[in-house]
């Protein structure tokens, strides 16, 4: 069977992406936290993507993972949209802010909740949290989670979401270096957060010139080929034209990733500092879910084929 698709269900890094920046993440703890998620590194970095699942099963999901910054802003620096997602919300209505995206704001949710457990000692939590609050984290490193351009469907580049996410890092991994040094605590994490966006919001631009730049040296049989995936074979981006347009980016994937990775260990660390620093050696171990739990899914919330809210590819 031959399916004309860019790639398989698609999430922001892909599954690779995903689970390598929440894995790195762990290397950057101090101790004593270290200890605690090196112990539990094997469900942090199989949970990654916890999230991107709960998006065919409930709507409510998909906003939580981009921000249309071209909907506020036509160019940097970022000083229309409110920091705090209450003021967001008296500015442009809460129907506004959710269709147009949360993300920066919903780290922010994920940090409260992370820090709630951690007080609890709720290992089960911190677990699922900490891992949920790296997919955002790395959501938020994404330029086309910055903009409503999110698959170039507004200027003829479809597939170019997953070209950036989920090829380029399939394709290059291996040279790309991940020590980012050890995780330091934030008094004002917001500020990071939305620093973190902001650069993404400022890379859209480029992210699109590039590839139409680099396009223009393909034709359509060079620029996509076909490849073998379990039972499907599936149209893609050739490897000629994924470096071609990885070179032409520079360093830019691995600085997103780098800075995924550098700033999920901080707001790990920072959660458990401002948590009191409980001490996590002596925890009792419990059965770990594989599935998203209650708290994330409405009883009998049916699994949908297509995922809910705004599509990404």
């Amino acid at each position: 069977m031959v399916c004309l698709v860019f790639s398989n269900k698609t999430n922001a890094w892909g599954f690779y992406g995903h689970r390598k920046i929440n894995e790195i993440a762990v290397f950057t703890l101090p101790k004593p936290l270290f200890g605690f998620y090196k112990y539990h590194v094997d469900y942090i970095r199989t949970h990654a993507v916890d999230a991107d699942s709960r998006r065919y099963m409930i709507k409510e999901e998909a906003c939580r993972h981009f921000l249309d910054g071209d909907f506020y802003e036509c160019c940097l620096p970022i000083d229309t949209i409110p920091q705090k997602y209450k003021d967001a919300v008296l500015k442009y209505t809460e129907d506004s802010v959710l269709a147009h995206g949360i993300v920066p704001w919903h780290i922010q949710t994920m940090m409260w909740r992370l820090t709630e457990a951690f007080k609890a000692k709720d290992i089960l939590k911190i677990l699922k949290y900490s891992a949920d609050l790296g997919h955002y984290v790395a959501d938020c490193h994404v330029p086309l989670h910055a903009s409503s351009n999110y698959n170039g469907q507004k200027t003829n580049q479809v597939g170019i979401h997953a070209l950036w996410e989920s090829r380029l890092p399939e394709l290059f991994n291996e040279s790309y270096d991940f020590m980012t040094g050890l995780a330091q605590y934030d008094e004002n994490p917001k500020l990071k957060i939305w620093k973190a966006y902001e650069e993404s919001f400022g890379l859209v631009d480029s992210v699109l010139r590039v590839e139409k730049r680099v396009s223009l040296m393909y034709e359509d049989d060079l620029k996509y080929s076909y490849e073998k995936r379990g039972n499907q074979v599936l149209r893609v981006y050739s490897k000629a034209f994924s470096e071609s347009y990885h070179q032409a980016l520079g360093n830019m994937v691995e600085q997103r990733m780098r800075a995924s990775i550098q700033l999920l260990g901080t707001l790990w660390y920072t959660c458990w500092v401002d948590a009191g620093q409980p001490d996590l050696e002596n925890m009792p171990l419990e059965q770990l879910p594989v599935k998203p739990t209650e708290d994330d899914v409405p009883v009998n919330t049916p699994i949908n084929d297509k995922m809910l809210g705004r599509p990404e590819d």
